[in-house]
């Protein structure tokens, strides 16, 4: 397994996600519409935008924690039983903390 290909590609998606929620929190600041029925029409979109931003932070921080299992030497390993994940899962998830029978 190589290690700084998988560190290299979770940095890069922490920044893909770091400016999605960048353009999430712009687009939710622009919104001023003096229209009732514009503002009605925003504010839906304000709450698929806040749902997709949430997403991003829940991955955000599941990047953050393999980051730190590939520091502490424990990426790899699942954070439940302690056994192997398989391979096939983590190129699917690098993220992943469980193997596919904790999960």
């Amino acid at each position: 397994m190589d290690l700084t290909a998988i560190k290299t590609h979770l940095q890069a998606r922490l920044g893909e996600l770091n400016a999605h929620i960048h353009q999430i929190e712009e687009t939710l600041d622009a919104h001023h519409n003096p229209d009732w029925s514009e503002l009605a029409v925003e504010r839906e979109g304000d709450e698929v935008l806040e749902g997709l931003g949430l997403q991003n932070q829940h991955e955000m921080a599941q990047i953050k924690a393999a980051l730190a299992r590939i520091e502490a030497g424990s990426y790899g390993l699942c954070t439940k039983c302690g056994g192997d994940i398989q391979p096939q899962r983590l190129a699917l998830l690098p993220h992943t903390p469980f193997c596919a029978n904790c999960a």
